[in-house]
């Protein structure tokens, strides 16, 4: 089995929702990634485009990865897919691409993830289902196995809290942090390696240059966050504990050997080892725990060997449940912060995620790396990296 480097990743800065990036179309945005990893290499070497995306309706139906590549400067030659493993879309884009290199199929592939929350909001295509009486995702046959079951996110990432006894005091104090690193991190320009600065539009809409994630508050304060409003009456968690919505792109150049020789380029990591399991879809957000134990065994790792993570925050209670379960350093995780401060855009999210690890790894001449996601329906995504 040959090996899997990743070449150049970056994302756009992440906009909040009706931000900066409002007027972009998603296929649009994508491209302008594409464009970006391609820059310096003949885009004809690329042999597919396998792109994640969640809300795959309107403007990001009909294959976004492909129209993704017929607005972007990438030949019409080259193909493009559409990937939904839910939040975990683009990190398995990034297993496909990577395993397709291995097996020597292709030499040259781009992962890559797009999704605006903005113009396609997140449970969009079910609601206009349901309103017009088309039917649902949940066959007869789900409603036998789960009777009465209605699948949340929501209620899973409250169900985590209680389960591992979190109190609200823990989210929110780990709310608050993922702020404090996300806006230390922008101060000290260590996004800038990864981050692509496309044209954006203030609130008054005049043009300006977005480059800085949208959500970052940079006076946030512990008081402020425990001061925000409970999802539901009875929670631990608020919207100061859980990811922000937000749009965005992202992408990875991925190649074997031969296709680094193809492209003249040096790799910047590799990729070490590749999972995915699926567990309990009703609690549905604690999938990564049993995931990185299961990644670290076939990989013959510890956790200690991991020098940093990246366990995408989708609420505060899911890295909290993490770290209590494999024991984890907490210096270690989410060091330039996360979702709760930088935003989830979803199917874009995963090859973000793995942008800011890398990235994070070379800045700090640290070796290893471990990327989990929690994902709608009880599944998680591992990927172990090492920089180069």
């Amino acid at each position: 089995m040959g090996e899997a480097y990743i070449v150049k990743a970056r994302r756009t800065a992440g906009g909040r929702k009706g931000g900066r990036l409002r007027a972009w179309h998603p296929a649009d945005l994508a491209a302008r990634v594409l464009d970006d990893l391609v820059e310096g290499f003949d885009p004809a070497i690329v042999e597919d485009v396998v792109m994640g995306c969640v809300s795959q309706f309107a403007e990001q139906s009909t294959n976004v990865a492909r129209n993704a590549v017929l607005s972007s400067s990438l030949p019409q030659s080259v193909p493009g897919t559409t990937v939904d493993r839910q939040c975990g879309s683009s990190q398995q884009a990034l297993h496909f691409a990577a395993a397709t290199v291995m097996a020597g199929a292709m030499d040259v592939v781009i992962a890559a993830g797009v999704e605006s929350m903005t113009r396609v909001p997140m449970g969009l295509p079910y609601k206009l289902a349901r309103d017009a009486g088309v039917g649902t995702y949940k066959s007869p046959g789900m409603e036998r196995r789960y009777p009465g079951i209605v699948f949340s996110q929501f209620t899973g990432a409250e169900m985590m809290a209680v389960k591992y006894d979190l109190s609200k005091d823990a989210l929110d104090e780990f709310g608050y942090q993922s702020q404090v690193k996300a806006a230390a991190a922008a101060r000290a320009g260590a996004f800038d390696a990864e981050i692509l600065p496309v044209e954006g539009l203030d609130a008054e809409g005049n043009a300006v240059e977005h480059r800085v994630d949208e959500g970052i508050r940079f006076d946030a304060s512990l008081a402020a966050t425990k001061a925000v409003k409970l999802l539901s009456p009875d929670g631990r968690l608020t919207a100061a504990t859980s990811s922000q919505i937000c749009d965005g792109a992202s992408g990875v150049l991925v190649a074997n050997e031969r296709g680094l020789k193809r492209l003249g380029a040096e790799p910047i990591a590799r990729i070490h080892h590749m999972t995915v399991v699926g567990e309990d879809p009703v609690i549905m957000l604690e999938a990564p725990i049993n995931a990185t134990r299961l990644a670290l065994k076939r990989a013959g790792m510890r956790i200690d060997d991991i020098d940093l993570f990246e366990v995408n925050e989708a609420f505060a209670s899911v890295p909290l449940a993490w770290l209590k379960e494999t024991g984890a350093d907490p210096a270690r995780l989410n060091v330039n912060g996360g979702a709760i401060a930088l935003g989830h855009p979803l199917g874009a999210s995963g090859t973000k995620l793995m942008a800011t690890l890398v990235h994070a790894l070379r800045a700090r001449g640290l070796r290893w790396g471990l990327q989990t996601m929690c994902e709608g329906g009880g599944l998680a995504n591992v990927t172990i990296v090492e920089a180069l």
